[in-house]
């Protein structure tokens, strides 16, 4: 008995690595398909909803969009890049039956491309790739075509997924066409369309089966609650239908079907009924949670769970308790805290929060820095004021070894700050394994590295490279733990004695102590962080001292005094530049750094004690 195929649809996932056109690329698919109406505007990467999305230029939440060309309905996912959302790509793979690699033509493959192109080859999904940007100056097609080949051999694909199309594109221009040849560009998407539906399968029509529908991503809406998104694999579902979901501990729930929805352009649209091969949003349990079936009543087989990563970094968020507490922010309580952490929870399932020993603490665990300091943005731009502390890999046990998470790294960088960098990495416990010369100048080195050592890495590595060199890593293994002091910060911090205003002659006479992270005029407290001292030691400063004015001096002559321009930190500086006996204090209008213990003799008691 042969079997049908629902050849009016297509579900696809864009995979790509960071700032490599795919979400360029999913607006001109927009754009140009028969979707939206004549008078609708597509800001420049309308997908990117987050205004941290927007000023990043990164995706970090799964997106679904669905486009109408030539009588077919593609659903399209744009997926992110980053490996620290790895979780997310693993789950929509799950949904589609084939995947777009978007890969720079003058770049070629990345780490990331090759963390998302794995998951999408162990899953069997047909691959087209294109090649995009083939409009800059420095492309180099026909060799990236070869590099993606070599990965793909490389991750053990088989002789069907060896075989993958290959579509040239500029996504900024909205061009496209199969000759790698620039001059060769049409002025459309209808290339890359055209080889999707060509290329990717359908999906099974078995609408006569029993009802399987798997929830993937996770949304909320005040309105009608938790909202589980996924594919139907088998069956029809309609509203109004009275369906069980089976939990993901083997638990059994019945509900009925209040709302779905449906996806067309950048709209949920509310549809009636869905059969097998539609991607779709359903709403009416409260508890639905990611990997959960919803079956029909009489058929109780659920399908295989989905694998969710685990997270490989922690950080303890806990109330403001600085002197300057409360002053900033809207919501300041362990209860607000407590709150805003769990309604994170309702759409993030790679993040968990568990309470410690202190009711004004939680740990909060993560798949990396950019996954954790994004929630702590996100949290402070709503009005949250709380402070967290330095992030601590997650330590497993396995067999009696102790075991820690490793990152494999890949470094760009011009030759001359290769050999800085190999003795950076090397300090960092960092094994070197692979290092290609590219013959333009340009070294690419591949490190296997503690994910300890990357903490706090990324501003050296900006220092080393002038700015030049670019890194790229994902979550690789856990190997047993190496050397317990990688990671740490080499230079102690100049700490405020008491507290008042930072004055310029303080500022002055502090200079050639450190760098100074703080402005003339900038409040401060006793135990505050104001700069980095130059040696491995904390120093106490006084930087609130005034200049003594007499009848001899002129009053206005201190005017005239020049400082160097401060390092003011960003969140992800201040993060990356804490130590373990360090606060970060998070409010909507201020990052400041301040000791745990802000008594200077109590600090040192508790540091002899250590010792």
């Amino acid at each position: 008995m042969t079997a049908n195929y629902r050849e009016d649809i297509r579900n696809i996932a864009i995979i790509a690595h960071v700032d490599h056109g795919k979400t360029t690329l999913v607006n001109e698919l927009l754009k140009q398909s028969e979707t939206l109406d004549a008078h609708t505007q597509l800001d420049d990467r309308a997908m990117d909803r987050g205004d941290i999305e927007r000023e990043r230029g990164i995706t970090i939440l799964a997106k679904n969009t669905a486009i109408e060309y030539k009588g077919h309905h593609i659903n399209i996912m744009d997926t992110p890049g980053h490996a620290d959302f790895g979780g997310e790509v693993e789950r929509i793979l799950k949904m589609v039956d084939g995947v777009v690699l978007v890969v720079d033509a003058f770049e070629g493959t990345m780490p990331q491309t090759r963390f998302v192109l794995m998951k999408a080859l162990e899953q069997g999904l047909t691959p087209v790739v294109v090649v995009n940007k083939i409009d800059k100056p420095a492309a180099r097609p026909a060799e990236v075509v070869d590099e993606v080949l070599e990965l793909f051999i490389e991750l053990g694909a088989d002789d069907d997924q060896i075989e993958f199309p290959v579509v040239y594109a500029s996504a900024i221009n909205g061009t496209s066409s199969l000759s790698d040849d620039p001059a060769d560009q049409e002025a459309s998407m209808d290339a890359i369309l055209d080889t999707v539906i060509e290329y990717v399968p359908a999906p099974l029509d078995n609408v006569d089966e029993p009802l399987k529908f798997q929830v993937s991503l996770l949304d909320y809406n005040e309105y009608v609650g938790r909202i589980g998104i996924g594919r139907v694999f088998s069956g029809r579902i309609k509203v109004g239908d009275n369906v069980t979901l089976i939990k993901n501990d083997g638990s059994i729930k019945n509900f009925r079907v209040t709302k779905m929805f449906g996806f067309l352009g950048l709209n949920r649209v509310e549809i009636q009924e869905a059969e097998a091969g539609d991607l779709i949003a359903l709403a009416g349990m409260d508890d639905i949670f990611v990997s959960e079936t919803v079956t029909s009543p009489d058929d109780l087989t659920p399908l295989a769970p989905l694998h969710i990563d685990e997270p490989t970094l922690q950080m303890t968020f806990l109330t403001n308790n600085s002197p300057f507490a409360g002053r900033e922010g809207d919501y300041v309580t362990s209860r607000n805290l407590q709150d805003r952490l769990e309604q994170e929870l309702h759409t993030d399932v790679s993040l968990k929060v568990d309470p410690t020993d202190s009711p004004d603490a939680f740990t909060v665990s993560g798949r990396g820095e950019l996954h954790l300091s994004i929630l702590i943005e996100n949290m402070r731009r709503e009005g949250y004021e709380f402070q967290v502390s330095r992030p601590q890999v997650i330590i497993k046990e396995v067999d009696g070894i102790q075991m820690e998470p490793f990152e494999r790294v890949q470094i760009d960088t011009p030759e001359e700050y290769m050999g800085a960098i190999i003795e950076a990495m090397g300090e960092r416990r960092a094994e070197m394994a692979d290092m290609i010369n590219t013959g333009t100048g340009q070294v690419r080195i591949i490190f296997l590295i503690p994910a300890r050592g990357l903490i706090g890495f990324s501003t050296e590595f900006m220092s080393l490279t002038r700015g030049y060199g670019i890194m790229n890593h994902s979550f690789d293994e856990y190997r047993p733990v190496v050397d317990a002091s990688i990671g740490r910060r080499r230079h102690g911090a100049l700490v405020s004695i008491d507290s008042g205003s930072a004055t310029t002659y303080s500022i002055m006479n502090l200079e050639d102590r450190g760098t100074i992270f703080v402005e003339p005029g900038t409040e401060v407290y006793g135990g505050m962080i104001v700069g980095e001292h130059n040696r491995d030691n904390d120093l106490t400063v006084n930087i609130t001292k005034a200049k003594q004015l007499t009848n001899v001096r002129s009053a206005t002559k201190d005017q005239t005094s020049v400082i160097k321009q401060p390092r003011i930190m960003t969140l992800e500086e201040s993060i990356q530049f804490m130590d373990d006996d360090e606060y970060c204090e998070v409010t909507p209008q201020s990052i400041r750094l301040r000791k745990k213990i802000l008594d200077k003799s109590a600090r040192e008691k508790a540091a002899k004690k250590e010792k």
